[in-house]
């Protein structure tokens, strides 16, 4: 990590890096990344992280020491408010702290701030947050803040139902050496790995049961992860070694050794097998995605890897059954929103915000889960079949597939006029067609930038792996990463837009 090396080389100091960090967010405020940030807390913590560097040998102190990240506001946090994206919960403090980020504090990272989601994370294009959409840094263009020239762009992108990754840069530093942070977020269809295509970065799916769910407000406890997004693979790896671990406040972790990864610096995919679900070549599918997975098939086969076409033959039924079990577990953990326990009450929350997606799946969906009938009609229908969507991945891996390549997403990201055409949940179906299956089977996942598309928009691809064998799928993404080479987004060229561009 760049940034590490500078902070320990006392070259950076934390409050250096918070406060260029800060200047960003402030710059990039028109893509309405965060919810809420706090200078003076942050300051704060910044000198907590120099002090580590004056009192302990940098040695001891943890790679994250002073390292600046960003949460999804739907991980609740003690000393920062949590809404979800909703006015329901304005103002709404934790008395607790999620354990992904009290494990990130304790490693002495720099907690910035809780990004932008869709209410309550239902939804895939926060067209559905009370603090409006986010913008896609690699199209929207805001006002040049050295520049009376310079004009707003009406190109609004949609980014995410997570947070927009937006990079961050050091005057001194060479023009390839980007500073940066880290992103949490969550994933329950997607929600960590489309964001990561859309923006083009590394977004990390792990196992169900890998990492805490604890302090993660649930959406659909059966699969829900807290995700990771980084712009390189290396730094997911630091991060997947610091979050995983069993959870006394968790019953989901898994009690189980896991061992450090590490990433050697001469890779190889030579005997690996990749599998190329026929399935997944959907309706929809943009021919540039299509160029792009047969171009990265092709370059595992160049490098030695056995590529060969599999079958996942409920992958048709997925997204159907992911939408009758979201629902039903939804309406059960929105109950507690009754208008008494929490801050604003329903009714008057919805004056400001009528959301479609999550009145409808709280208030319609609620009652077909109390009808027996409908329970067994739709919901334990779906149970079986996503038994048999899980069964299909362990017949795959069973017969020596190392991991899967597929599409993450059915294109590049879609302009926010066509997004906001149609209800998120039509949307969700779209976007998530190619991600959720992961969640119902609990196998890991992660999203790689591969290219730009003829929009200049990222295209990411997604690798699947097996059960908690999180080694190779990150193995054989930095691989990929190496030969693919895919561009930094140029933030000089994002703040600076010329008249001509914006017009």
């Amino acid at each position: 990590m760049l940034v590490a090396a500078l902070l320990r080389s006392k070259e950076l100091s934390s409050i250096e890096l918070c406060q260029l960090c800060l200047e960003r967010i402030e710059a990039t405020k028109e893509l309405n990344q965060y919810i809420c940030y706090y200078p003076h807390r942050i300051e704060k913590l910044a000198k907590k992280a120099d002090d580590n560097f004056k009192k302990k040998n940098p040695e001891e102190l943890s790679p994250l020491n002073g390292i600046p990240v960003a949460v999804k506001d739907n991980f609740c946090t003690q000393e920062i408010p949590t809404s979800c994206g909703s006015r329901m919960l304005h103002g709404y403090r934790s008395p607790y702290t999620a354990t992904v980020v009290n494990k990130l504090l304790n490693h002495g990272a720099i907690l910035m701030g809780k990004t932008n989601l869709d209410e309550f994370a239902m939804g895939c294009g926060t067209v559905d947050s009370f603090y409006g959409p986010t913008r896609n840094p690699w199209k929207y263009k805001i006002r040049n803040m050295d520049s009376k020239n310079s004009k707003s762009s009406r190109n609004l992108l949609n980014c995410s139902d997570n947070d927009c990754y937006v990079a961050k840069t050091r005057e001194h530093l060479n023009s390839d050496d980007k500073d940066w942070y880290i992103t949490g977020g969550s994933d329950t269809g997607g929600s960590t790995r489309n964001p990561a295509a859309l923006c083009g970065v590394v977004g990390l799916k792990p196992t169900y049961g890998r990492l805490s769910r604890y302090g993660l407000i649930p959406l659909v406890n059966s699969m829900d992860v807290p995700g990771i997004i980084t712009r390189k693979v290396d730094d997911a790896v630091l991060l997947l070694n610091i979050l995983s671990g069993r959870d006394q406040f968790d019953s989901t972790t898994v009690n189980r050794l896991y061992d450090s990864i590490t990433l050697p610096k001469h890779l190889s995919v030579k005997g690996l097998h990749i599998g190329i679900p026929k399935e997944y070549h959907a309706p929809g599918l943009s021919e540039e995605t299509v160029q792009c997975w047969q171009r990265v098939a092709d370059m595992f086969a160049d490098g030695g890897a056995q590529v060969s076409q599999v079958s996942l033959p409920h992958t048709q039924l997925s997204i159907v059954c992911y939408h009758i079990l979201n629902s039903c577990e939804v309406a059960s953990n929105m109950a507690r929103y009754d208008g008494i326990e929490y801050a604003l009450g329903f009714l008057s929350s919805h004056k400001f915000n009528a959301s479609v997606f999550f009145s409808g799946t709280v208030l319609m969906e609620e009652e077909n889960l109390e009808a027996l009938r409908n329970y067994d009609k739709y919901f334990i229908q779906a149970l079986k079949i996503r038994r048999l969507i899980a069964d299909d991945f362990d017949k795959v891996f069973s017969q020596g597939i190392d991991m899967l390549l597929t599409p993450t997403l059915l294109g590049d990201a879609p302009h926010y006029d066509w997004f906001s055409q149609a209800d998120n949940r039509t949307r969700t179906q779209e976007q998530d067609v190619f991600t959720q299956p992961v969640n119902m089977a609990g196998v890991p996942a992660i999203t790689m930038p591969t290219a730009l598309s003829s929009n200049h928009l990222p295209i990411g691809l997604q690798l699947i792996g097996q059960m908690f064998k999180e080694n190779t799928l990150l193995l054989t993404a930095k691989w990929m990463e190496e030969q693919l080479q895919f561009p930094d987004l140029n933030m000089k060229t994002f703040l600076h837009s010329s008249e001509q561009e914006n017009n």
